[in-house]
């Protein structure tokens, strides 16, 4: 059983020094209930000192080598590696991880470090020459250089608090730019974390790094809206991505949000393949994952025999202690989002879907009182009918949503009926029809035989409609976090 712990209290991090505010965010311990850290919460005026330091240092970066940085960024790694079992231990109690995941995301922020610094050196020393080619240009030759872009606002989400900072971080600090890190309110710690490792590598200028945890509503159009930010790196709903896009200018947005991954189970599938990768996809996490499967779609003559096996396969699928190496998953991450689940259930459920499993809040042995009302059953319903909200809308809940479907068309037509298109996957034997519905289902990432995943970056990653804009991945992020440069002779 977690026991309570003391409190710790982090600052922010401004322009090489660390400062305390009149204001701080409480951040909730999901592991033991009550509060276990608290952080400075910025206000404008801190916010408005972190923008001109990020602006300031911009000439003095653009001269620096990828040599340095690259070794900045390893540098960094060494020290999240150094911290791992703190960090473990912040992110299971602020994020409401399991401890073995926790200890994943550590190893995961760690190595998009040392990546980023492998494909800043790839990407600095392969460089562009042309010749010209067009008639009264023939004499022209041109070098064309890859230089920093300036200063990247990069704003993070609560489910990988550590991952994803690092997914966006260290692109930026690769590629020669200034980093302003706004965090999400509800998970900061690990975040400061980092910053303390960042403040502690040698050469890194004064202002190249500043840490700025608040409360949206009072510094994120602050952030967002200068024109001294030339780069926004976010995660998170598409209703926030949206609104930080009208505060923006003109400025690079480099946007994951929303999800709402559809997994198309034909009738040759392999179905035991298909039960575990949809329960994981699903319930990993409690499902608050923008690449989580949120619905699936098997063809109405496996439909029965999919919600079988995914009803069997649950059963593995249990909350418990945090710091239990065989618990599952936790709570989520707060009780309005327990609320919204519970609303998406209500209105599968009154519109004719058949609750197989779960749909209630549950009290898992040695948990606080304090949290019952977060943790949510892991939930199964079948028959879920096309007009219910759960087909449509993000989840971010242990939601497995299975619905029907006659023919390849009609099942491309309910996986492109919603507004989110960022991760998709398809089951099949028939390599063909794999790869048609691959190339026509409307989203960023389609995974064939398997559940949306997006490992460490390697591949780029993103979504259409409301779920983004650009692709995340470490050199994709590099490439968003750098102009261009022709200089022709």
């Amino acid at each position: 059983m977690a026991t309570r712990v003391a409190q710790r209290r982090e600052r922010m991090y401004v322009d090489g020094e660390w400062l305390e505010a009149d204001r701080t965010l409480p951040v909730s311990d999901l592991a033991a209930g009550g509060t276990f850290a608290e952080v400075a919460a910025a206000g404008p005026e801190e916010a408005r000192t972190a923008l001109a330091a990020a602006d300031e240092i911009k000439p003095e970066l653009r001269q620096t080598t990828v040599v340095e940085r690259a070794k900045w960024c390893e540098a960094i790694a060494d020290g999240l590696e150094e911290r791992a079992e703190e960090l473990a231990e912040v992110i299971v109690r602020e994020a409401g991880k399991p401890i073995s995941s926790a200890r994943g995301e550590v190893e995961s922020a760690a190595e998009r470090f040392r990546r980023a610094a492998e494909e800043a050196r790839n990407i600095v020393s392969k460089g562009e020459f042309r010749e010209g080619s067009t008639e009264g240009h023939e004499g022209w030759q041109a070098i064309v250089k890859h230089e920093p872009i300036g200063a990247v606002l990069c704003i993070t989400p609560y489910n990988y608090p550590l991952a994803t900072t690092a997914l966006q971080v260290a692109p930026a600090i690769a590629a020669g730019n200034s980093v302003l890190l706004k965090p999400a309110s509800k998970t900061p710690i690990s975040a400061a974390i980092l910053a303390d490792v960042v403040s502690g590598v040698e050469g890194i200028p004064e202002g190249a790094f500043n840490f700025v945890p608040g409360n949206a509503g009072d510094i994120g159009d602050v952030l967002a809206g200068d024109d001294r930010v030339n780069a926004i790196a976010m995660t998170g709903s598409s209703g926030a991505g949206k609104h930080v896009a009208r505060e923006s200018g003109m400025v690079n947005l480099h946007m994951e949000l929303g999800g709402n991954a559809p997994a198309i189970v034909f009738d040759d599938a392999d179905l035991n393949l298909v039960a575990g990768a949809c329960t994981k996809g699903s319930i990993k996490y409690a499902g608050q994952r923008c690449s989580a499967v949120s619905r699936v779609l098997a063809h109405e003559s496996v439909h029965d025999e999919v919600v079988d096996r995914l009803d069997a396969e649950m059963d593995a699928w249990q909350a418990g202690d945090l710091f239990d190496e065989n618990t599952a998953f936790g709570p989520l991450i707060s009780e309005s989002q327990a609320d919204w689940v519970d609303e998406l259930v209500e209105d599968a459920v009154e519109k004719g879907a058949d609750l197989v499993r779960g749909g209630k809040r549950h009290t898992p042995e040695g948990i606080p009182d304090e949290l019952e009302s977060q943790f949510f059953e892991p939930t199964l319903l079948a028959n879920v009918p096309h007009d219910a909200r759960l087909i449509d809308e993000e989840q971010f809940g242990p939601l497995a949503v299975v619905t029907t479907f006659e023919d390849r068309e009609e099942a491309l037509e309910i996986a492109n009926g919603s507004d989110l298109a960022l991760d998709a996957a398809v089951f099949t034997s028939d390599y063909d029809r794999a790869m048609d519905v691959a190339e026509r289902v409307d989203a960023g990432s389609v995974n064939i035989n398997g559940a949306p995943s997006h490992g460490l970056g390697d591949v780029p990653f993103g979504g259409n409609k409301d779920s983004g804009i650009g692709r995340e991945g470490i050199d994709a992020s590099i490439h968003a976090m750098m102009r261009k440069k022709s200089i022709v002779l």
